[in-house]
């Protein structure tokens, strides 16, 4: 046995016996390459990401373009690596099991914000439950989007009328900036919860994220505000009719 497959071996068990704890990047690094570099040192590439890039998330979030302009990283690396948030994000949306309740901001705030993490744009979801708040389906709306009021409100309620949910959960990010509100973003709100409550289905949350941090507009009294602004429209519509 070589001296870099020994190597590799004892950061193999090491990580077998105690995951994670105790490595540095570097070592993350370097035994998430093996896998994809069988038969070189991977150590220096490591060093060269960490160093190039600054820390490991850095790595993670990087272009592809970028990544191969590092010694050492080819194609087949750098798409590799880019898997790496993307496979963690798919597992933290399913991991959430069906009929699972989420009648809290602080469950679905759990449930979002790893959803979010590495995104470098803005991006909406929207959660379908059903009348319990159990768990039906999470789907990306939008990615890349302006902001949260350039996105359909019809394709959201097509979304959720096809998944049969009783209720939803909206939800998207400020990458770069404070998990608050914009004007835009109530406006946009208060639209997309006339549509849904038109064909029977409850808005009970719209929650926005900036990295780990978000925001609930249902706490905040946003969300109740809204539904008493279109209660009152709907009774001076009755009266103006009567």
């Amino acid at each position: 046995m070589g001296v870099h497959e020994g190597h590799r071996e004892r950061l193999r068990r090491r990580f077998i016996e105690h995951g994670l704890e105790n490595f540095d990047d570097v070592n993350v690094l370097e035994l998430l390459l093996f896998y994809v570099r069988p038969r070189q040192d991977t150590n220096e590439t490591a060093h060269r990401l960490i160093d190039y890039f600054g820390s490991i998330d850095r790595v993670f979030d990087a272009r592809i373009d970028d990544l191969e302009r590092v010694e050492g990283v080819g194609r087949e690396t750098a798409v590799f690596l880019r898997l790496i948030p993307q496979v963690s994000r798919r597992y933290m949306e399913r991991k959430w099991s069906p009929g699972e309740v989420m009648d809290t901001s602080a469950a679905a705030g759990q449930f979002l914000v790893p959803l979010f993490a590495h995104e470098k744009s803005e991006v909406v979801y929207v959660i379908c439950l059903d009348s319990r708040c159990g768990y039906i389906n999470c789907r990306a709306m939008a990615r890349g989007t302006g902001n949260f009021a350039e996105v359909s409100t019809r394709s959201m309620v097509e979304y959720v009328l096809g998944q049969n949910a009783a209720k939803a959960i909206v939800a998207h990010n400020h990458p770069y900036g404070l998990a608050l509100p914009s004007r835009e973003d109530e406006l946009a709100t208060e639209k997309l919860m006339t549509a849904l409550a038109a064909v029977e289905v409850d808005l009970v949350d719209h929650i926005i994220v900036a990295g780990r941090d978000f925001v609930s507009l249902a706490d905040s009294g946003l969300l109740e505000h809204a539904r008493e602004r279109l209660s009152s429209r709907g009774r001076g519509a009755a009266l103006r009719q009567d």
